[in-house]
């Protein structure tokens, strides 16, 4: 027998017979003891002396990772870079993030159990195992169990070991010498696969391009161009009216916003203006007069418009007596649905611009009957 071994491997013909045998081989303290089954022992692992795998706690760590993970991606998404409200809900609508963080959560886990399993707990791939060449190993797979003292990284006392194997009760007895191993990862192994992979992906791609290419027309395979669909700027010939536009439905309410309430202009002099005369009221209304009132009303609101006389209509002067006896309502209101050639405005500017506008209409018309108060 040659100093230079692996392990020295001893057979037994029962599960009972090995677990028996376990305590008295690792009294004996001779190497590392290992054990070979064909079906998994309950207990051996305990009599082994094994720790508990790590392998739960790495995979409780990495889904909730992938949990968070989800959570955070689905946040930015809705709530940060593009955030949209759906069905009236917040943008950061947690509950409706939880399908996705269950699917991260499960890709993180079982990528971490294989992986994890394989890679960093049993050290695969491993293809040079002393034990797979042992003459033993045709019965160890399939009804016999197998005890071992390894000393894979130092001198091993065969004839000790040959002796507390026997002592234990076991049947067959083996010497495995040692190999020599190789790193689990080279450099050139790495690089291999890394090509492998880039050439599966590429001709997988060929393929694909060419499958596309030659035999779009088969279903579910289809064009986008070809697919029948309704262009909203385009005419058509399904609705009666020939548009694809469709026009909201009548009293339809936008969303976030609430209807004027009153349908006349005198109705609206009941309204109340519900801003507060501040100055960043004001600069607010400064700003929207600026850029939808003033090409026409004139930067002071003294209807003298910006426009060439191609134009036409004759804007009002806001300065007038007739405005200033308006109430802020009616202003409101005509700002809102428009009156004679003025465009409606409703749906470009919200209720707090509409208001605001008001103030400062107010503030052109105080400005050309200015009191000694006003000044400051």
């Amino acid at each position: 027998m040659s100093d230079r071994a692996y392990a020295v491997l001893g057979l037994f013909d029962t599960p009972d017979a090995l677990m028996a045998a376990i305590p008295k081989v690792r009294d004996r303290a001779l190497g590392k003891v290992e054990a070979y089954t064909p079906y998994p022992i309950h207990g051996i692992e305990k009599a082994l002396g094994l720790r508990e795998s790590p392998l739960g706690g790495m995979v409780m760590v990495m889904g909730v990772l992938g949990a968070a993970t989800a959570m955070f991606f689905q946040y930015w998404m809705s709530a940060v870079d593009y955030p949209i409200v759906h069905g009236g809900k917040v943008p950061f609508s947690w509950q409706a993030f939880v399908p996705i963080m269950f699917e991260v959560t499960v890709l993180f886990a079982t990528f971490t159990a294989g992986l994890g399993m394989l890679l960093l707990l049993n050290k695969l791939p491993f293809f040079g195992h002393p034990v797979l060449n042992a003459k033993a190993i045709t019965g160890i797979t399939r009804d016999r169990f197998a005890l071992a003292i390894e000393a894979p990284e130092g001198t091993l006392d065969i004839a000790a070991a040959f002796q507390a194997l026997e002592a234990a009760g076991a049947v067959d007895l083996e010497v495995l010498p040692a190999t020599e191993t190789s790193p689990q990862f080279t450099s050139r192994g790495v690089m291999g696969f890394l090509t492998a992979v880039v050439g599966a992906c590429g001709v997988a791609a060929f393929l694909t391009y060419w499958a596309i290419k030659l035999f779009h027309v088969l279903p579910p395979m289809a064009d986008m161009q070809k697919q029948p669909r309704l262009n909203a700027q385009a005419a058509s010939r399904f609705f009666k009216d020939g548009t694809g536009m469709r026009t909201p439905v009548k009293g339809t309410v936008s969303r976030g916003h609430l209807g004027l309430g009153v349908a006349t202009q005198d109705e609206a002099a009941g309204l109340p203006n519900p801003l507060p005369r501040t100055e960043a009221t004001l600069l607010k209304g400064k700003q929207t007069y600026t850029n939808h009132c003033a090409v026409c009303h004139g930067a002071s609101g003294n209807g003298t418009p910006t426009l060439t006389a191609a134009y036409g209509a004759k804007p009002a002067n806001l300065l007038a007596r007739q405005f200033k006896d308006y109430k802020d309502g009616q202003i409101y209101f005509v700002v809102a649905k428009g009156k004679n050639s003025m465009p409606a405005y409703g749906a470009d500017l919200d209720e707090q611009q509409r208001w605001a506008v008001v103030h400062y209409v107010r503030a052109l018309q105080r400005a050309q009957d200015a009191k000694d108060s006003d000044l400051k």
